[in-house]
């Protein structure tokens, strides 16, 4: 008997025909012996429905106590899930209790709606499974030292389920979702894109933290922290197919790199849309400047991605970084409120009409020039290249958003991903 972890997205559980589905697929794996804890995100779009309530209450959304209210609304979309999921697999004849993240409980901090998990007390969940009960737990949600619900941003339940597998020890976490498993890059942009069979956790985990909408980066980060196997698959193939071909469909994340991986030179193409680029001219070029900029982002409580400072020219430079659209107008109020008067830079720019591709592999550890391939391409269609950035096993570009599908497309090509890995 095995301790397994289910996660289904909000499309998985998106009418009651759709809970019901899933439903019957949890009770297959209980009847064939197995313990069993779900984690459902909420109905699909309600989430967006119950924070545009809110925003048509009050559009500025930013202060402590308005992010407070936002993670105490969006909360409830988990829990009626986990509500009617578990009323579904009582009809199904398992017993089944669902629990918030507050019950369990899934200790977070502070950050309101985009608190991070603490740890989990497991004493209660196991104390059901021992009793032969189907544990369903909200996703997305805990709760923090005073008391408040939080929510860990959009996408938490991934990271969620694979928190509860770790916490448990769980022999696998699946995570079920509205595609099939990981591919080469989004199938809706390049209809030849392959379905990887395994994918190794470093790829995984840059493919996420790079645009990959398949799970979300905490999620991989918590898998490879605590060594927690993980399988995306499908929620839509038929419920009542053999646990053994469900568990072999879909794709794996490895902590081994086996010969086959090694072969691939590139596993995929991520890109991200939600970026803005923001430029501070005229920058003294003196030690410590970069924190100056940087330190006040940081105190916003703003992640900055790419950054890019040019050579110096008569004492100035220039300084260049991206952070996520959402938060790009506040990017800008900080750098001209706090960063201009202090530091004597000239002037604050940016570009909210930017995108980063980027190309990933194991394989880029062993093979040169797997870059210069990737701008030759990019040259060959006019596609300029605003900004660069590189790891062992990923490169990434920032461009014009309006060349980013033509990017995906000339890439996957230029590095067959098509093609099957033999």
């Amino acid at each position: 008997m095995a301790l397994i972890v289910h996660k289904y997205g909000g499309t998985s559980m998106g009418s009651t025909e759709r809970i019901r589905n899933v439903a019957k697929r949890v009770a297959k794996w209980a009847r064939a012996g197995h313990q069993m804890v779900v984690v459902p995100s909420a109905m699909s779009g309600e989430t967006n429905r119950l924070l545009g309530l809110a925003k048509e209450l009050s559009p500025e959304l930013a202060s402590d106590d308005i992010l407070r209210e936002l993670d105490a609304i969006a909360a409830t979309g988990e829990q009626v899930s986990v509500g009617l999921l578990s009323i579904a697999l009582q009809a199904e004849g398992m017993q089944a209790v669902s629990y918030a993240g507050w019950q369990v409980p899934i200790a977070t901090d502070s950050s309101f709606t985009k608190a991070r998990i603490q740890s989990i007390d497991d004493s209660r969940v196991r104390a059901d499974l021992a009793a032969g009960k189907v544990v369903v737990i909200t996703g997305f949600q805990g709760i923090d030292a005073q008391g408040n619900v939080t929510t860990l941003g959009r996408g938490g339940s991934d990271t969620s389920a694979v928190a509860v597998a770790a916490a448990m020890k769980a022999d696998e976490c699946l995570i079920y979702t509205d595609v099939d498993g990981v591919y080469t890059t989004d199938p809706r942009i390049v209809p030849e894109a392959r379905r990887l069979h395994t994918v190794s956790f470093e790829e995984m985990l840059e493919m996420a933290s790079l645009g990959s909408k398949v799970l979300q980066i905490r999620s991989v980060e918590f898998a490879g922290k605590y060594r927690v196997p993980l399988r995306v698959l499908s929620s839509f193939t038929p419920w009542d197919i053999n646990i053994d071909e469900e568990a072999r469909s879909g794709t794996l994340i490895t902590f081994e790199e086996d010969e086959k991986m090694e072969q691939a030179v590139v596993a995929g193409i991520a890109f991200n849309r939600d970026e803005a680029k923001v430029t501070v001219l005229g920058v003294p070029d003196k030690p410590g400047i970069a924190y100056q900029i940087l330190g006040p982002v940081a105190d916003a409580n703003i992640d900055v991605d790419v950054i890019i400072q040019n050579v110096s020219h008569d004492g100035k430079t220039d300084f260049s970084f991206t952070v996520h659209r959402n938060d790009y107008a506040r990017t800008l109020d900080v750098l001209k409120n706090t960063v201009l008067p202090h530091t004597g830079a000239a002037q604050v720019m940016g570009d909210a009409k930017i995108c980063k591709v980027s190309i990933v592999g194991i394989g880029m550890r062993s093979h040169v020039g797997v870059a210069s391939k990737m701008f030759r391409c990019l040259s060959e269609e006019g596609i300029n290249i605003q900004m660069i950035t590189t790891s062992e096993i990923k490169t990434s570009v920032v461009i014009d958003e309006k060349y980013m599908e033509l990017a995906v497309r000339a890439l996957h090509k230029a590095f067959d991903l098509e093609q099957e890995t033999t």
